[in-house]
């Protein structure tokens, strides 16, 4: 695991265990937890932004190809090893098989992907989950959500300006509340494969299911999720701030949930079928038709 995933899992505010000890647990420096990185520069975060609408627009786009795409239709040269770097930070990588898929973190559990060739006929049988780059004018920030693959109600969401867990279980348990489903899917990052993260799924006695490395079409309605936010709302309403994003996004998942009809979906809107309303036996299962 790198450095900068492993950062992500240390806990600044847990009283039971110190700082100290868990950069020890994790085989790092703890003088590196302490470390205030220089200021991103308005012209990292403009190529970031860049970056994040072609992989929005081709996300089996991999560094090497950003890097044409910039030079020819943006006019902006930088190297590929630039090109990757700002990728990892935003946290995101080309869609595409690789070799030892299986290969367990050595940090963390990995689970099995449950989802292939099965069923979905109701709510709550499988919410997906994942965390994606958000742009804005003068910096970025990131949103992680779940959804409910068969009505796909956004249940929960959440921005921050880092990629610290804390967010990522603050969502999760924000979903609980609301309901308590039979799956969740997610992909391989050190947030959903985290101790923290998988013991709360486990003691609601909710299945864990994992893309295979590298293969976000796995978990394909939430990457068509991010596809449908960042068109409609991000690149259009070029947010400065992450208050001003969060102001947006609440508005516009209001939207989405409750006012959007969806296609899939008989043009009922998510909440409608999530809650079970004016359905009238409306026959909307499907088998998930990805390999895994």
């Amino acid at each position: 695991m790198e450095h900068r995933e492993k950062t992500v899992l240390v806990e600044r505010n847990n009283l039971d265990i110190t700082i100290s000890r868990q950069a020890e647990l994790l085989d790092i420096s703890r003088s590196s937890l302490y470390y205030q990185p220089v200021p991103m520069s308005q012209e990292n975060i403009d190529l970031m932004n860049n970056i994040d609408k072609i992989y929005t627009k081709c996300p089996f786009y991999g560094a090497r190809q950003i890097k044409r795409v910039l030079k020819r239709e943006h006019k902006i040269i930088v190297s590929r090893p630039h090109v990757r770097r700002l990728m990892g930070l935003m946290g995101i990588e080309a869609i595409y098989p690789k070799p030892n898929l299986s290969k367990p973190n050595i940090q963390n559990q990995t689970y099995p992907y449950l989802l292939r060739n099965l069923t979905i006929d109701h709510p709550n049988q499988v919410w997906g989950t994942d965390i994606t780059y958000v742009k804005l004018n003068h910096g970025f920030c990131y949103l992680v959500a779940i959804m409910d693959w068969y009505s796909r109600y956004v249940v929960a969401w959440e921005l921050s300006s880092s990629l610290d867990i804390e967010f990522v279980i603050s969502n999760l348990k924000k979903a609980l509340v609301i309901n308590i489903p039979e799956i969740e899917n997610s992909d391989q990052g050190s947030h959903f494969t985290s101790i923290q993260y998988t013991n709360i799924l486990i003691e609601n006695n909710v299945q864990i299911s994992m893309d295979g490395r590298g293969r976000c079409m796995d978990n394909i309605f939430t990457e068509r999720l991010w596809r449908n936010v960042k068109y409609e709302n991000i690149y259009i309403k070029s947010y400065n701030t992450a208050e001003e994003a969060r102001t947006g996004l609440t508005e516009y998942f209001e939207i989405y949930n409750n006012e959007r009809p969806h296609s899939r979906l008989n043009e009922l809107t998510p909440a409608e079928v999530y809650f079970n309303k004016n359905i009238n036996k409306l026959s909307l299962s499907f088998t998930n038709q990805v390999s895994g």
